[in-house]
């Protein structure tokens, strides 16, 4: 087990040391759930009550709080403690589970396969004709990548991922347990003689940027022509639809729940919130936040928030919410 002392850590977050421990620090916790070899954080005020009764033996603490170091306590100020402590949890990340080098006996890999240097390939996996795989691409067990995909060097994929043919996937992208990436999107029209649905052919591919993350069980469909693409550096949640042919600019966050029709156009650094669903051919322009649980139906401009079902902009829908619980009690 990992352990550091409170000056090791105070080392790694640069902040102000206040008060001390001799506690060899296991790793972070919670304030209510942290023992005395512990260190936990508050970055909001509404947490400073509880620092009094918990057992940790060090907070990261927001400088912008007034806090006291009790006896055999310390306090670790710094400006952002959300940051900070996402640094620590990364000093005490466990090591991911560990690969047999190279490819395992029982992958299943073409011979017209490109496999760059130092890649792991792990049992039960299959790589198809004509994939190429960047240097230091990890394939945990189960995973299968069809035909004529490329996937860039330092990329992760867990088990139970799909990545469909002709795919495109940059470098350094990690894709979590049973991702789909590349199957058909829905494309139905009504039969010519009324009796049923007819399947529209799926002909495009996904081409997706560097340092993208997919949480698992998220599907990014195919376009029905061109690709469905994903920008740099974008983080999609785990239960994540996104529709054939639709374009997430750099840095998007989609939370879980979520989905995008098709042919939906995100802007840069735009931020969808849980179970939020937005409309076919519709685009929502960079910096834009769409809250939780709403339903987007028309073109959202830049930098705006929109909340509700339909959606409309924040100020108006928080307007229409107290006018209703006026109503209500009449």
């Amino acid at each position: 087990m990992k352990t550091l002392t409170i000056s090791e850590i105070n080392e790694l977050l640069q902040g102000e040391l206040i008060g001390n421990t001799d506690q060899q620090i296991i790793g972070p916790e919670t304030l209510e759930n942290a023992t005395e070899q512990h260190i936990t954080f508050i970055g909001s005020s509404k947490y400073i009550k509880d620092w009094a009764t918990s057992n940790a033996c060090a907070a990261i603490v927001s400088e912008k709080f007034t806090i006291e170091a009790a006896e055999g306590k310390a306090i670790i100020k710094v400006k952002d403690a959300d940051l900070a402590m996402a640094a620590l949890l990364e000093a005490y990340n466990p090591p991911p589970p560990i690969l047999e080098g190279g490819i395992h006996k029982t992958a299943a890999v073409h011979p017209s396969a490109t496999i760059g240097k130092d890649c792991q390939i792990g049992a039960g996996c299959y790589v198809g004709k004509n994939v190429v795989l960047g240097a230091g691409v990890v394939l945990y067990p189960n995973v299968t990548i069809f035909d004529e995909t490329t996937i860039g060097a330092g990329t992760i994929v867990w088990s139970g991922t799909v990545i469909r043919e002709r795919c495109k996937i940059g470098m350094h992208c990690i894709f979590h347990n049973n991702v789909s990436i590349g199957a058909d999107g829905f494309g139905f029209i009504p039969s010519p003689d009324g009796q049923g649905l007819t399947k529209v052919p799926q002909i495009g591919n996904v081409v997706i940027g560097h340092q993208v993350e997919i949480g698992a069980n998220s599907c990014v469909d195919r376009g029905k022509f061109s690709s469905t693409i994903i920008g740099d550096g974008c983080k999609i949640d785990n239960l994540v639809q996104i529709g054939h042919n639709s374009v997430m600019g750099r840095a998007c966050i989609m939370a879980g729940h979520s989905g995008l029709a098709g042919s939906v156009t995100l802007g840069d650094g735009v931020i969808i919130g849980g179970s939020a669903s937005i409309k076919d051919h519709t685009t929502i322009e960079s910096g834009a936040i769409v809250g939780a649980g709403s339903g987007v139906m028309n073109n959202v401009p830049a930098g705006q928030t929109v909340l509700g079902y339909p959606a409309q902009p924040a100020r108006d829908m928080l307007k229409q919410w107290v006018a209703m619980k006026k109503i209500a009690k009449g």
